[in-house]
């Protein structure tokens, strides 16, 4: 059993005495603990190494005491196992070398077996999880279609993802066949986590709100309802689209147990957008964590005022910044666990 299961227990919608606290990206690149790790290993390295990965995933447990782990890894993992060369370069960012623009590119692009790919993924959970000892819950998570094909056709991160766009409106059978690819492959790859012992796994939609509300249910939303099909049976799925406001009406009808927001979309908005009946998670700014702490406790307490205190997780509204000033990041956990005191 879990001793503080906070968590787990807002994604069923049970009433808590306060919200929990966790933040995307919370392992990495803000604590100084993480920086004195990357100085010695490459970043697929920490990916790939199980104990390197689980000592990651516990640092900000053991600084700040969230109410649930995020498993230190990559979403481009998955194109890695599909096949896919990912390379991380230093001050710029994943590059793919040989992008997938075609029928024939599409040729290579492979629906791995998981234990093979990425079965140093599943030792890093059993390595994490013995050493957080039943203490909270540990969240696996994968990319989301959509954004996976971004990469894999732009071969790089962009503004606009002008290529990835192109190729879906332009070859919309090649696209979906890779979308496909992917969506089979992350939900193979999801099961395999549940299996290892994740309590919840989330679903990262980056680059959803680089498309209009038509094209999202078919390049990105009709990808991501198969995944809640395949794994809400056998454990809670949270979804985050960023820039997805327009979409939160039809996620709440998905069967997911939570959907993430944005900091573009009020706690009101996004209640209201959803029906008010399912577990929301955000969406502080990111950058408000550079505000001074006193500040940042404010406004902590101002949002789960605005959502509610049950039904609701407390997180960022993206991924933490690498410049966050620890006792910021320190700032803002403490706000939420003595929140009602």
């Amino acid at each position: 059993m879990i001793k503080n299961d906070l968590f787990l227990r807002a994604l069923k919608g049970e009433t808590v005495n306060r919200p929990p606290v966790w933040m995307m990206r919370q392992a990495g690149r803000y604590l100084p603990e993480f920086m004195a790790i990357r100085e010695k290993y490459d970043f697929f390295t920490r990916c790939q190494t199980p104990e390197l990965a689980s000592e990651i995933t516990v640092q900000p447990i053991r600084r700040y005491g969230m109410d649930a782990a995020i498993l230190f890894s990559d979403i481009l993992v998955i194109p890695q196992a599909m096949n896919i060369e990912v390379e991380m370069k230093p001050n710029f960012g994943p590059f793919l070398p040989q992008p997938i623009r075609s029928a024939k590119d599409l040729e290579k692009v492979i629906v791995p077996d998981i234990n093979a790919t990425l079965g140093y993924v599943m030792e890093a959970i059993k390595m994490t999880k013995e050493k957080l000892n039943d203490e909270i819950p540990l969240i696996g998570f994968a990319g989301s279609p959509w954004t996976i094909l971004c990469y894999c056709v732009q071969g790089q991160g962009s503004k606009s993802f002008d290529l990835a766009k192109g190729l879906c409106f332009s070859q919309p059978i090649v696209a979906h066949d890779l979308l496909q690819k992917i969506t089979d492959t992350t939900i193979a790859y999801l099961l395999e986590k549940v299996k290892a012992g994740v309590n919840a796994v989330q679903i990262f939609d980056s680059w959803g709100g680089m498309l209009s509300p038509v094209d999202y249910q078919e390049f990105s939303w009709h990808y991501i309802q198969q995944i809640i099909d395949a794994l809400k049976g056998v454990a809670p799925v949270i979804v985050f689209g960023k820039g997805c406001w327009f979409a939160l009406g039809e996620m709440a009808k998905s069967g997911a147990s939570a959907l993430g927001v944005d900091w573009t979309c009020s706690a009101q908005n996004a209640r209201y957008l959803t029906g008010g009946k399912i577990t929301l998670q955000g969406n502080f700014d990111p950058a408000r964590l550079l505000s001074p702490p006193s500040e940042i406790k404010s406004m902590v307490k101002q949002m789960i005022d605005a959502f509610g205190k049950d039904r609701y997780i407390v997180n960022l509204g993206h991924g933490i910044l690498p410049n966050i000033p620890v006792e910021n990041a320190k700032a803002f956990i403490d706000a939420v666990k003595t929140y009602g005191e």
